[in-house]
């Protein structure tokens, strides 16, 4: 299962508020400025979009689900589904 965690990060004296995006159980991760236009999601979403631009990941985004966890979110992607078999 691919899974993408984010987390705010908040601003110091020397830099802005950003949003850090990592996959879990990999070596990739990536920071971006926190964009305060919009919703609250949308500068998480945007470090995930991020971290597949960087790393030239061929993630399909359209079915990504997310949740939030403490200071961030958690993305999975719809193909990661589990199902009971009788």
């Amino acid at each position: 299962m691919i899974a993408i965690q984010t987390k705010f990060l908040s601003p110091t004296n020397t830099k802005g508020a950003r949003v850090k995006a990592w996959a879990c159980g990999r070596p990739w991760s990536v920071t971006i400025s926190y964009d305060y236009s919009g919703s609250h999601e949308m500068p998480h979403y945007r470090a995930v979009q991020a971290l597949i631009e960087k790393h030239k990941l061929e993630w399909d985004l359209n079915n990504m689900r997310f949740g939030g966890v403490e200071n961030g979110y958690v993305f999975c992607f719809d193909a990661s589904k589990v199902s009971e078999s009788l």
